[in-house]
């Protein structure tokens, strides 16, 4: 960008506006970090979105109404939407993203890896959740909410959106790896952000749960009961590392993917002439578009046809090639006699 010419600028696809190489090793690992910050925040929210909407739909079919009430689900979706988003999306980039193959341009957003983890995550979530709807008053001995009027607060639906929202708070950390990768916790400490949204989240479903219970319909819960919640949200975490061991194959593959030759080091071993060639012809465009782009910035002169006014003007311009070839033979003789009579 600083030292390279208007041709070369024209006829190239990246111009390095600092002259330092560095600039691309730099755009391309926050290239991917965007690329995978979008997809953890599309797999934590689709995930989300699923269990919601299913829980809610099943149970107003079944006792007639929801678990979760409005204002609930308005808390869910800010959690969801701003906060998580927020705390997925200022993760730091790393040079393990170097290490990953190139993206294909036409590279599925959900990958097989994705759609496995939003599968197996919503189902055990609504697993849990259909367990504590249907079971839950018998399992913690307290009076059961179905069939109850749903204008007063109950511990039985209190406990559901406690362990809901707890559910989807340590999934978010499960969220930080959309790869397979085990180690969840790698780098947490890296991005201070992520860990103050975990802790405000956690810190404000108390304060709604046991001081907030008017507006948010809950009652205050018992140390045994948070116990439990916080364990079926720890849950989550152990269910992640289950999840990661199920192979991905038999998902299926959302969108068409392309296949880059340089994705496939097999091919390479085993068709060297191939590359070879196909490198040639990489070379023989790049030197094709400097050409045109040199031919550009040179404005075509129009050849006038012969006979016409043009052509004799032209003819008899100083700057005709015969005109001019005789007037420097001319000047060239002139020359000759002067240095002649000089040595005379």
């Amino acid at each position: 960008g600083i030292a390279g010419t208007d041709v070369a600028k024209s006829a190239s696809d990246i111009v390095l506006t600092d002259d330092n190489f560095t600039s691309i090793v730099k755009a391309v690992m926050w290239g991917r970090n965007v690329y995978d910050s979008i997809s953890k925040f599309v797999q934590f929210q689709l995930t989300v979105n699923v269990v919601a909407v299913i829980v809610a739909f099943i149970s107003s079919c079944i006792i007639s109404h929801s678990p979760l009430t409005a204002i609930q689900m308005l808390w869910v979706n800010l959690l969801m939407d701003s906060m998580a988003s927020l705390a997925l999306a200022t993760e730091p980039p790393t040079e393990e993203l170097l290490q990953r193959k190139p993206y294909g341009r036409t590279k599925p957003l959900i990958s097989r890896t994705m759609f496995r983890n939003i599968v197996m995550h919503s189902a055990y979530q609504l697993a849990v959740i259909f367990t504590l709807v249907f079971a839950g008053a018998r399992l913690f001995d307290i009076d059961s909410a179905i069939g109850r009027d749903r204008s007063e607060p109950t511990q039985h639906f209190t406990i559901v959106f406690n362990a809901f929202v707890l559910m989807q708070l340590f999934n978010e950390i499960n969220a930080r790896k959309c790869h397979g990768e085990r180690n969840v916790f790698k780098g947490i400490f890296s991005n201070p952000v992520f860990i103050v949204i975990i802790v405000g989240t956690l810190a404000l479903q108390i304060l709604f749960v046991e001081y907030c219970g008017v507006v948010f319909h809950t009652v205050p819960l018992t140390a045994d009961q948070w116990l439990w919640c916080i364990f079926l949200g720890l849950s989550e975490l152990l269910w992640g590392q289950v999840v990661t061991t199920i192979p991905k194959n038999p998902m299926p593959r959302l969108g068409r993917e392309e296949v880059l030759p340089v994705d496939e080091p097999d091919n390479e071993a085993k068709n060297p002439a191939r590359i070879l060639w196909m490198r040639g012809l990489w070379r023989l465009q790049a030197q094709i578009r400097v050409v045109n782009a040199f031919r550009a910035t040179v404005e075509p002169q129009p050849t006038p046809q012969p006979g016409s006014r043009k052509s004799m003007n032209a003819a008899n311009s100083p700057l005709y090639p015969s005109r001019l070839f005789r007037n420097l033979q001319g000047q060239d003789e002139e020359g000759d006699d002067g240095n002649a009579e000089s040595t005379l």
